[in-house]
């Protein structure tokens, strides 16, 4: 990494992108407010304000596939449960290995340029999904989805490691978790119009629009480095109207020797199964262990997606420090532990409806902040201990951790809680607190490492 003498100038704000106010035109000035105060990110400066309008439109296209996909592949493409499931698997592991070749990758060949490839491919590959008509051209579009979705993940962690630094990092990756949260709601609530008409042509029209909206989301990518000249600098390449000149290429540690950062990529990897605990087994719980109507499905994604968008930048204040992050983390696991303890009183057969919502909805509330607390210190945890000198091959371990969770996750979870009821829901409960204490013990001992990794950025 370069160009660290601006990393403390000015508090929230990129190490290159410190000038001051930023003049917008009058119509721009009047959205900037409302703007600003539902997703920030959207009118920061110019890197975060691209890789924010990219996040808004990749989530969008998230929230309306993942609202029609399941039954757009058994209603219309005619694939048993079983297939799906087992052709998710199957990308899902080509996920995993993608994200850390993707962060490797972004080592050697700037980021941003590994961005706009992999989202072509992502967008593509979605749209390709209106074609499949078989098990093996849904398992083959799925490979390629998930491949180039975790090549995007580890390319944009990298970017944020290498052009961001210290608190503004952290800060401006929790302004992009509000605009994740923030379009998937809204992704969510257009797929209704697909799922009231519940025909196949307006299953495959939904496709259609998923694969043009992820295709948007290259466009505010394409012309980054004549917008901010100064990324050249700091990712190498080539721009559009700047000689190839890059800088040498980076050389450092690998992560996979450096036993700190995968103590901590493990830690971390434990609390993003909460992840699958509300996107799978909470719905399943509601309909299947309770009274509750199953619009509760919806409710309590509405209280998540509200609760994340008021409290995220908050709570991330001050996760530059890794102890800050690891209390943050330890924080998010005896939370989540609560929330544990909660959702199952919710399935008490004689609960009159009425109370049966409430502990859903407290439930959600708790599940949520501990969502909260734990990105917030992973972030820290992933950013601050990683050698700056390898960015991308560290963030795509975290990654890694990451998809390795979401691949584990759903069937997992669904075994534990849905097969033993409340003392599963302990037991998951239980490994989130102590995974979340673990941090704490680790972070103490990494402290000095961070230090003089941080050291070394501000000298380089």
């Amino acid at each position: 990494m370069s160009m660290k003498q601006d990393a403390t100038s000015v508090a929230g704000s990129p190490r290159c992108c410190q000038t001051g106010s930023v003049n917008r035109p009058a119509p721009a000035r009047l959205l900037a407010g409302p703007l600003h105060r539902l997703m920030p990110g959207l009118v920061g400066e110019p890197v975060e304000r691209a890789l924010s309008l990219a996040t808004a439109s990749w989530a969008l296209a998230n929230g309306l596939f993942y609202s029609v996909s399941a039954l757009y592949f058994t209603q219309v493409v005619g694939l048993s449960a079983a297939t799906v499931g087992w052709g998710l698997s199957v990308a899902g592991g080509v996920g995993v290995l993608c994200s850390l070749a993707g962060g490797r990758l972004a080592d050697r060949v700037p980021a941003d340029r590994i961005l706009q490839a992999a989202g072509v491919v992502q967008a593509l590959a979605l749209l390709a999904y209106a074609a499949a008509d078989g098990p093996w051209s849904f398992v083959l579009i799925a490979c390629l989805v998930s491949g180039a979705r975790s090549v995007q993940g580890s390319a944009k962690q990298a970017l944020l490691a290498q052009w961001f630094t210290g608190r503004d990092r952290v800060a401006v990756r929790a302004r992009m978790h509000v605009v994740t949260n923030v379009a998937i709601g809204l992704g969510t609530v257009l797929a209704g119009g697909a799922l009231l008409v519940g025909t196949p042509a307006a299953y495959r029209a939904t496709i259609l629009l998923v694969g043009a909206l992820a295709l948007l989301a290259v466009a505010p990518l394409v012309g980054l480095r004549r917008r901010e000249p100064r990324l050249l600098g700091v990712l190498g390449g080539r721009a559009a109207d700047v000689p190839a000149e890059a800088p040498a290429a980076r050389r450092g540690p690998s992560p996979l020797r450096d036993r700190t950062y995968l103590a901590v990529v493990l830690l971390t990897s434990l609390m993003a199964l909460q992840f699958g605990l509300q996107s799978v087994v909470v719905p399943l719980w509601i309909a299947e262990r309770t009274s509750a109507p199953h619009v509760m499905v919806s409710a309590v994604l509405v209280v998540n997606t509200v609760l994340v968008a008021l409290t995220q930048v908050r709570v991330s204040a001050g996760t530059e420090d890794v102890r800050v992050s690891a209390r943050a983390v330890r924080r998010a696991g005896w939370l989540l532990l609560a929330a544990c303890l909660v959702f199952p009183l919710s399935g008490i057969g004689d609960l009159p409806v009425t109370a049966v919502v409430a502990v859903l909805l407290l439930a959600a509330v708790i599940a949520t902040l501990g969502e909260v607390w734990g990105e917030a210190g992973a972030w820290g945890l992933t950013f601050e201990l990683a050698d700056p000198r390898a960015a991308g091959a560290y963030q795509g371990v975290s990654q890694t951790g990451y998809a390795l969770a979401s691949m584990l996750a759903p069937g997992l979870l669904t075994s534990v809680v849905l097969g033993h009821g409340a003392p599963g829901w302990a037991v998951v409960g239980l490994g989130f607190a102590l995974a979340g204490s673990a941090a704490v013990v680790l972070a103490d001992r990494a402290a000095p490492r961070a230090r003089r990794l941080r050291e070394a950025v501000t000298a380089s």
